[in-house]
């Protein structure tokens, strides 16, 4: 375990092609403005055309792609796409994701359904396309959460997408060291970007103030060029890298 700060770089973000997927939203976008300040090179990918235009508009010359979270042949497109318009990609990162609350006896199956397919199969869907690309050096990212690790009560069917997605990243880990991509698994506890009020289901339960979701951004920024494999969040909201998560 060690500090970001202390970080030894293996990847340089300067003129690095980055696709971040889910750059619409708050994190994403807050990721997308951080790697282009450091140098990086990124393509945009959203669902919604509207919230694409802008985002691109944010960063001109900057490939931006659609994709729906609920059709994993278009995420695969979205890499493929990405890879072709920046003429190779260094690391793909998912950023984008769905919430729902509710006891586990009273949440529908079809919100289960969606759970599952935008937290887990999507990101998924990018990833092994990505892997079919990327060479040695590169990386793959996903945003879980500490739900991942230590599922709560009322967000069963959210906490189980998050571990699978955690689950899957782990085991291709080990996969994937051997062609030189390394895998970066970010999990951060409770932010404030207003993502519990969008959920699908259910309302939130009472939470205590969300971290600060720009000191995360930096943090990744930062784990992508060093030698991370999981990015979390200490009780006090600090940033920890683990270089090995298994």
């Amino acid at each position: 375990m060690a500090c970001l700060l202390e970080k030894e770089r293996t990847m340089d973000l300067d003129g690095a092609r980055v696709l971040v997927a889910g750059a619409t939203g708050v994190l994403g976008g807050a990721l997308t403005a951080e790697l282009a300040a450091r140098g990086a090179r990124p393509a945009l990918a959203g669902r919604d055309p509207a919230r694409l235009a802008r985002a691109a508009r944010d960063h001109p010359g900057a490939p931006a792609v659609l994709f729906d979270a609920y059709d994993p042949a278009s995420c695969a497109r979205a890499v493929h796409e990405a890879n072709t318009l920046l003429g190779g990609l260094d690391a793909v990162v998912t950023a984008f994701g769905s919430v729902g609350f509710g006891r586990a006896a009273e949440v529908g199956d079809e919100v289960g359904e969606h759970l599952a397919a935008v937290n887990f199969l999507a990101p998924a869907a990018f990833f092994r396309a990505a892997l079919t690309v990327m060479g040695p050096g590169s990386v793959i990212a996903a945003f879980t959460g500490v739900v991942a690790r230590r599922p709560q009560p009322g967000m069963a069917d959210y906490s189980a997408s998050k571990a699978a997605l955690s689950a899957w990243l782990a085991a291709v880990r080990r996969e994937a060291r051997t062609g030189g991509v390394r895998v970066l698994e970010v999990s951060p506890g409770h932010l404030d970007t207003g993502f519990a009020g969008r959920s699908v289901a259910g309302t939130a339960p009472p939470m205590p103030p969300g971290g600060d979701p720009g000191r995360v951004v930096r943090a990744v920024a930062d784990a992508l060029e060093a030698d991370a494999e999981l990015l979390r969040t200490a009780p006090d909201g600090t940033p920890v890298v683990e270089r090995r998560a298994g």
